[in-house]
């Protein structure tokens, strides 16, 4: 059933195809809010940019509509996370890839520098984008794939690119600043789902979350009695719900270390797969990833 329902999808995204209608810009779809502030940012005015899922969408769990459908069929560029992020789509765009332009970010990054898991389909972790410098390379692929496609415009990309990854190593260093007034032994991040792990690495926190890398799996009564255990033998002080993950999984877990005599308190919700309300600070990459720092260092200390 499900290859049928990808087939008929698939037909469906070519035979609309003639009746789209383009404005004379590249066309391009992203399917998280991440890659689409990432477009709009390299992109411009010069690239007519359409995102799939908005803000508090959960990318493991997106089916795409009947609008999405419409979307596709028009896009000369389609960018996607790919490392099996959009789960439900990745038969679609596999499909797509000898008729239309689709390119998977997260797939260029060199592979020994991915974080495997035994327990993810695709044995990495696709929560690339909370390494700023994987980011950045996001960018540079971005920029290449648009001049590639409209070469008249290549010198203006590259100039928005720039400009982009200039914020974005402003962004380090803000982020560096504050995460140095964190104590290392209060750098213990215990959220609803595995997302934070690439974070972690890069800035010397011990990530755990409820949940795996994928919000399809559900956390059983063994993962929130061990993980409440670990709260109380580490002291946390704080744990986090996620914008995009149900809070119940978190105040089952907060219950539980309760239950045992200990108090731990539930931080502000973090932005893990998906940006914030469009038109917010928190709805762009770098206002979101310097929430999400303040959020923990300020809940942690």
């Amino acid at each position: 059933m499900k290859k049928i329902l990808v087939l008929l999808l698939v037909a469906s995204l070519f035979s609309c195809a003639e009746k789209t209608k383009k404005s004379g810009k590249l066309q391009v779809v992203t399917t998280t809010s991440m890659l689409t502030d990432l477009l709009e940012n390299i992109g411009g005015d010069l690239v007519e940019t359409q995102g799939l899922m908005g803000a508090g969408v959960d990318p493991h769990l997106y089916k795409a509509s009947e609008g999405d459908v419409s979307k596709l069929a028009g896009a000369d560029i389609i960018f996607y996370n790919g490392l099996h992020l959009e789960g439900k789509l990745v038969e679609v765009f596999e499909k797509m890839g000898n008729s239309k332009k689709t390119v998977a970010l997260g797939e260029v990054l060199p592979k020994n520098e991915l974080i495997g898991s035994d327990y993810f389909a695709s044995n990495y972790d696709p929560h690339v984008w909370f390494n700023i410098g994987y980011f950045k390379a996001f960018a540079n692929t971005v920029t290449t794939q648009l001049s590639q496609a409209d070469p008249k415009n290549s010198a203006a990309f590259k100039e928005n690119e720039t400009a982009f990854l200039a914020k974005l190593d402003a962004l380090e260093i803000s982020v560096n600043k504050k995460i140095a007034t964190l104590p290392e032994e209060k750098r213990i991040l215990v959220t609803a789902h595995d997302a934070f792990n690439y974070f972690g690495k890069a800035y010397g926190f011990n990530v755990v979350g409820l949940q795996g890398l994928s919000t399809a799996t559900e956390a059983g009564v063994k993962d929130v009695q061990r993980l409440s255990q670990f709260i109380i033998d580490h002291k946390v002080k704080a744990i986090f719900v996620e914008s995009s993950v149900p809070r119940r999984t978190i105040e089952a877990l907060q219950a539980a270390v309760l239950s045992k005599n200990h108090e731990v308190i539930i931080g502000s919700s973090l932005y893990s797969d998906a940006l914030g309300n469009t038109g917010t600070i928190e709805g762009t990459y770098v206002g979101m990833f310097t929430y999400n720092v303040n959020t923990i260092v300020n809940a942690l200390k």
